[in-house]
């Protein structure tokens, strides 16, 4: 008998793409054995496919619940290190974002996935819950408490007290809300760790949650509070990055006058702009 030995396989809780996972394992154990080959996998995985491991990796086949039994096998995964494997697969193969969602939450609950990837957890959680940035924001006003039970009754629409002091924490843990020298609690921008697999969810997850929330303005919050306008127009395709550009500009152009104003400031507000086509193109 051939004996080998993978002197380190990959920690699988430092990863979220599992096809990555899959690819650097198998060379680990090519490392250890070089007659080590995806037929060898595709047989303890009880396939008949010597390539579908590769296949796999590339993105182009994906895991039924058949084959990911017989990956967990063939990986030498059992227990919670087989159940991590599969909220991974369900993540990389999601078709809808309440399906990632769903994959995340399972995922980011582990203890060890957050203890080896801390700051990516951090990162998508701020992003993804519209009071993060809004708590950031308010830490502007002269008049800010960090207080949960302050925070919770000052936001608009009202958050729990639970989900405040949460946020709370957050924010301070990653440095986006510090303390100075006289005790006052100063808001900082930093740079999110977030990582890409899931940089693209946290991104939908926002703008969703802005989204529902302008659209609940409508009746929540008077006219002489908000401003909405829209407007549906027929364009060429071409002039679409123009377009783009000038979304760009004018939120920098508001940026800048955000920043200039030298009244005290006194309310968080979002602006959002969107554009999005409303037909097929020919």
């Amino acid at each position: 008998m051939y004996l080998y030995s993978v002197t380190s396989d990959p920690d699988i809780y430092t990863y979220l793409d599992f096809r990555r996972y899959l690819a650097d394992w198998f060379v680990a154990h090519k490392a250890g054995n070089p007659r080590y080959s995806h037929r060898l996998f595709a047989r303890k995985a009880g396939h008949s496919n010597p390539s579908l491991l590769l296949l796999v990796t590339q993105g182009k086949r994906n895991l039924t619940p058949t084959n990911l039994r017989g990956f967990t096998r063939a990986l030498g995964l059992t227990g919670d290190d087989a159940r991590f494997f599969a909220h991974l697969v369900d993540l990389g193969q999601a078709s809808t974002q309440d399906e990632q969602n769903a994959a995340w939450e399972m995922i980011s609950a582990c203890r060890r996935f957050r203890d080896a990837r801390a700051l990516d957890g951090q990162g998508f959680e701020v992003i993804s819950r519209w009071y993060h940035s809004a708590l950031h924001e308010l830490a502007r006003r002269d008049d800010f408490e960090p207080d949960a039970a302050w925070i919770a009754r000052t936001l608009r629409p009202r958050i729990t007290r639970s989900q405040a002091q949460s946020a709370l924490d957050l924010l301070f843990s990653l440095g986006m809300l510090v303390q100075d020298e006289h005790g006052r609690v100063q808001p900082r921008d930093v740079s999110l760790a977030t990582a890409h697999e899931v940089a693209g969810l946290a991104a939908r997850n926002y703008h969703d949650g802005m989204l529902d929330l302008a659209r609940k303005s409508i009746a929540g919050a008077s006219r002489d509070e908000r401003h909405l306008c829209a407007v549906t127009v027929c364009i060429p395709r071409s002039l679409v990055p123009a377009l783009k550009r000038e979304f760009d500009a004018f939120q920098e152009r508001l940026l800048d006058l955000c920043d200039g104003a030298s009244d005290d400031r006194e309310q968080v507000y979002q602006a959002h702009l969107a554009l999005f086509p409303l037909s097929e193109a020919p």
